[in-house]
């Protein structure tokens, strides 16, 4: 079965910033052996199967709530770490999907959880497990929003063709707030407050809670198995931003919203294979 069809944004803080319970159980996790990244999604979705499989509504509901943590480093120095906080995450979404969705889907999704407002209770229980803290990942479905790749530069690009295919890009936390900050102010002088101004002051908000010394990971996730090789090769999607926000520097916004086409069709061909599906 393939990963889910999942991009990823990560903060790997770090360990020294992992301090009392909650620290404790992201320790305990590295102890245990971190995550491969690649074999993130395929575990999240175990974990919420086995709880569904048990009549759990949320992974984790009623037993030990270990923490999953993907690691980087650690030779010789302070490991940087990604908890991934699945189950407060769980219970975002489906406090989203509460929100969202229509009476006849929420009652169908919920025929053996209880009442709505149970579970809407359960949901912000979960989420209320992070305390002050932020979740470490965010993830998109079937795409990668394209503001998030104004964090990065074409050539921090790392890609695996080869076993576990794999493409993902790994910059300094201060690098990432900065690029956020400057495509967020070139956006809002040229096209306005809403859109991607909105996803940019979100994205950047959500990275200044975390520790200077981290680092922000984009991972394209399951979306890579959308991808055959020559199309991963020809992938020019951090370019494209880069040179959309360059024309709107320049005040060229016809530049820009050809660069915004060539983006639409690349990803608009990717998440068409949900309606494939």
């Amino acid at each position: 079965m393939p990963a889910p069809f999942l991009s990823y944004l990560r903060v790997y803080e770090p360990l020294r910033v992992f301090e009392g319970p909650s620290g404790a159980a992201v320790r305990a996790g590295l102890a245990r052996g971190a995550v491969p990244p690649e074999r993130l999604g395929r575990r999240e979705r175990e974990l919420c199967l086995r709880a569904a499989l048990h009549g759990r509504l949320l992974p984790g509901s009623g037993e030990e709530r270990p923490v999953d943590v993907l690691v980087l480093g650690g030779e010789g120095g302070d490991p940087l770490v990604c908890p991934l906080e699945t189950r407060p995450r769980a219970g975002a979404a489906l406090l989203a999907f509460l929100a969202d969705e229509g009476p006849a889907l929420r009652r169908a999704v919920l025929a053996d959880a209880g009442s709505e407002a149970s579970a809407r209770r359960r949901a912000e229980s979960a989420v209320m497990e992070l305390g002050n803290s932020a979740a470490h990942v965010v993830t998109a479905s079937w795409t990668v929003p394209l503001p998030w790749f104004a964090l990065v530069d074409a050539d921090e690009r790392q890609v695996r063709l080869g076993g576990t295919r794999r493409v993902w890009w790994r910059i300094p936390l201060a690098k990432a707030v900065g690029r956020a900050a400057q495509a967020e102010r070139v956006i809002r002088e040229t096209l306005g407050d809403t859109g991607p101004a909105e996803v940019l002051a979100e994205t950047r908000a959500w990275l200044d809670r975390f520790d200077r010394g981290s680092i922000v990971e984009l991972d394209y996730g399951g979306l890579v198995d959308l991808l055959d090789d020559d199309a991963v090769r020809s992938d020019e999607s951090a370019a494209q931003v880069q040179r959309a926000l360059g024309l709107l520097r320049a005040g060229d916004t016809e530049g820009a919203a050809a660069c915004y086409e060539i983006l639409r069709e690349f990803w608009g061909r990717v998440a068409a294979h949900q309606r494939d599906g």
